[in-house]
């Protein structure tokens, strides 16, 4: 049974950081493309970055580039979302996933397992 699970979120002040974390279990983590979401209130779900299996390759997206790190731990079967300087509308729930036989992508389709999602709120 394929389990993500994210931690790491909580309450934080504009300009402070934040390190999600994202344990995978159950799959062959080296061969998973992983990608991060978030979900605001009355949003829909939105791509922030993908790293490749071996780390070679990042994507971001342009709202979050520059401010937001994706790295991975395969050893550890890890994924992890370093953010800085958060803005209140950073606040969201926010989302692993894993995807196979592609090397990135930001389509929430393609992503085959979603953890359940850690809570982000930026007070202001």
């Amino acid at each position: 049974q394929v389990q993500l699970k994210e931690s790491g979120g909580g309450l934080v002040q504009t300009g402070e950081s934040l390190r999600l974390s994202c344990a995978a279990s159950g799959l062959t983590f080296g061969s998973y493309a992983m990608g991060w979401f978030r979900q605001g209130p009355g949003k829909e779900r939105e791509f922030l970055a993908s790293i490749s299996t071996g780390s070679a390759y990042t994507k971001f997206a342009e709202s979050v580039k520059g401010r937001f790190t994706i790295s991975r731990d395969n050893a550890k079967n890890m994924v992890y979302l370093e953010m800085n300087s958060l803005k209140p509308e950073d606040t969201a729930v926010y989302y692993c996933a894993a995807a196979s036989r592609i090397l990135l992508t930001s389509i929430p389709g393609r992503y085959e397992y979603w953890g359940q999602g850690t809570q982000v709120t930026v007070s202001s």
